[in-house]
C-alpha cells in the first residue's frame, strides 16, 4: 500500500519526571488525564496518560534521575513546552488557581478570538492552557464519559 504522506500526525509527546507516580496522581488529578499503562521502558519507568478527546494524543510521563525542566525561551522569556486545550478556559483557569497550582494571568488575544495561560507541572516543566475559536471538535472516548 503506497501512501502520499510519511507522517499523519503527532503520535505523542514525552514530559520528564523523577516522581512518576506523584506527577500520574497531579496530571489526573488536575489536567483531566488518565493512565492507560505504566511498566518499566529501556531501564526506567514509563506512564502512558490519554486526555478525553477521541483522537488526542498521549502523553508520556518518563521517569529519568536527572532533574530538568522543559521550557523554551522565547526572546529572552520563558516559553511552554506543551499546549492544553479547553473547552471553557475560565473554568480551567479557577479550577487549578483553586487547587493551588500556580497559574500565570489569564491573557486574551485578538478581539477574544484565543485566550491562554501559563503554568507549571511540579516538577517545573512549563506548560500552557489554550483555547480558541479555531479549536477543533471532537468526540470523548466512551470509557471517559
Amino acid at each position: 500500500m503506497t501512501h502520499s504522506f510519511s507522517f499523519l500526525r503527532i503520535g505523542y509527546v514525552y514530559m520528564p519526571t523523577t516522581r512518576i507516580d506523584k506527577s500520574i496522581a497531579w496530571y489526573t488529578e488536575h489536567l483531566d488525564f488518565k493512565l492507560m499503562d505504566k511498566f518499566e521502558d529501556r531501564g526506567s519507568l514509563l506512564a502512558v496518560l490519554h486526555h478525553p478527546h477521541l483522537n488526542s494524543i498521549a502523553m508520556l510521563l518518563i521517569e529519568t534521575h536527572d532533574k530538568q525542566q522543559l521550557e523554551i525561551t522565547r526572546n529572552s522569556k520563558p516559553f511552554p513546552v506543551m499546549a492544553l486545550n479547553c473547552a471553557d478556559i475560565k473554568y480551567t483557569y479557577d479550577k487549578l488557581k483553586n487547587a493551588g497550582v500556580a497559574v500565570e494571568e489569564l491573557h486574551t488575544l485578538g478581539e477574544g478570538e484565543a485566550k491562554y495561560f501559563y503554568f507549571r507541572d511540579p516538577e517545573g516543566n512549563l506548560l500552557e492552557a489554550a483555547w480558541s475559536k479555531w479549536d477543533p471538535q471532537d468526540e470523548i472516548k466512551d470509557h471517559f464519559k
